[in-house]
C-alpha cells in the first residue's frame, strides 16, 4: 500500500506492470476523499508520453523511483479516456472501478483543497482540509518539495575483444657462404715426385671439382607472444542534476479589516 508520505515521490516515476515491461511514467495522483491515501496516477503513454490513462494504486507497490502494478500495458492503455486535469468525478470513478474490476470510493486530485470542507468537532464550524488532520487548529502547514537523487544501473553500451590477421612486411639479414675455384701450384720436390711421375709422360687430362653455395631459406612458425583480456573498472565522476519543485508560500489577506479605527 502506498501511503501519503510517497505522494511527492510519485510523479515522474516509470510505472512497470507485471512482467517488468515499462507502461510510462506517471504524472498526476489522486488521493482517497476518506484517508488522503493515494487511490490513482495517471500514467503517460503513448508516443512522446501526450496520451493519460488512470491506473489504480490500491495493489501497487512503490521502491526507489519505480511504481508496479498487477495490469499489463495494453490493460492500461485501454482505460477509459479521462481528462487529468481535476478531481474525478462520481461516474468517471466508477467507469474506472469497473474496467479494472475493483469496488469504488472516492477520490480527488492530489493537492487540491477546493472541497466543501471538513467539520470542526473543537470549534464546532466546518474547516478545510489540512494536513495535520481532519479538525484543524489555529495554524496553517507550509510544505515544499525536496529533490530525491539517486542513481539507477543502466547499460551504456558493449565492449569485445576481436582478433584478426594481417601481414607485414619483415627484413633479416643472414650470412651466406659459397665456394670458389683456386688454382695452387706447387713444385716438384721429392716428396711428390712418384705422384707426378705416375701416368703417361705427355697426355690429355681433365680435373672437376664441385662448388657448393649457401642461398637464404625463410620459413615462418606461430608462437604465443601474450595474453589479452577484458577487464572493468569503475570511474566515479560528478554531475549536476536539477528538476522542478513546488512550494506553498503563505500570505496575509487582510482586504477585509477596517483601517478606519
Amino acid at each position: 500500500m502506498i501511503d501519503q508520505s510517497e505522494i511527492g515521490r510519485l510523479t515522474g516515476a516509470d510505472v512497470y506492470g507485471p512482467d517488468g515491461t515499462k507502461i510510462g511514467s506517471a504524472g498526476q495522483v489522486y488521493l482517497d476523499d476518506q484517508t488522503g491515501n493515494p487511490e490513482w496516477v495517471s500514467v503517460k503513454t503513448g508516443l512522446f508520453g501526450l496520451k493519460e490513462s488512470f491506473v489504480p494504486l490500491s495493489s501497487a507497490t512503490f521502491s526507489g523511483d519505480r511504481i508496479e502494478v498487477p495490469f499489463d500495458k495494453d490493460r492500461v492503455k485501454g482505460a477509459p479516456q479521462i481528462d487529468a486535469d481535476g478531481d474525478l468525478s462520481p461516474a468517471e470513478e466508477d467507469d474506472l472501478y469497473t474496467y479494472y474490476g475493483l469496488s469504488s470510493a472516492g477520490g480527488r486530485l492530489a493537492g487540491d483543497t477546493d472541497n466543501d470542507g471538513v467539520f470542526d468537532d473543537v470549534e464546532g464550524r466546518t474547516v478545510g482540509y489540512d494536513t495535520s488532520g481532519p479538525t484543524t487548529d489555529d495554524a496553517m502547514t507550509r510544505s515544499e518539495e525536496r529533490l530525491n537523487v539517486g542513481t539507477q544501473r543502466e547499460q551504456v553500451g558493449r565492449a569485445r575483444l576481436r582478433k584478426y590477421v594481417v601481414t607485414e612486411q619483415q627484413t633479416a639479414t643472414v650470412p651466406v657462404s659459397r665456394e670458389e675455384v683456386r688454382v695452387e701450384r706447387e713444385p716438384i720436390t721429392d716428396a711428390n715426385i712418384d705422384k707426378a711421375m705416375d701416368g703417361p709422360a705427355i697426355s690429355e687430362e681433365e680435373h672437376e671439382v664441385t662448388l657448393t653455395a649457401e642461398r637464404p631459406v625463410v620459413t615462418t612458425e606461430a608462437v604465443p607472444v601474450e595474453r589479452v583480456r577484458l577487464n572493468k573498472q569503475t570511474v566515479t565522476e560528478q554531475q549536476t542534476v536539477s528538476g522542478e519543485v513546488r512550494k506553498e508560500e503563505i500570505e496575509l489577506d487582510d482586504s477585509g479589516t477596517d483601517r478606519r479605527r
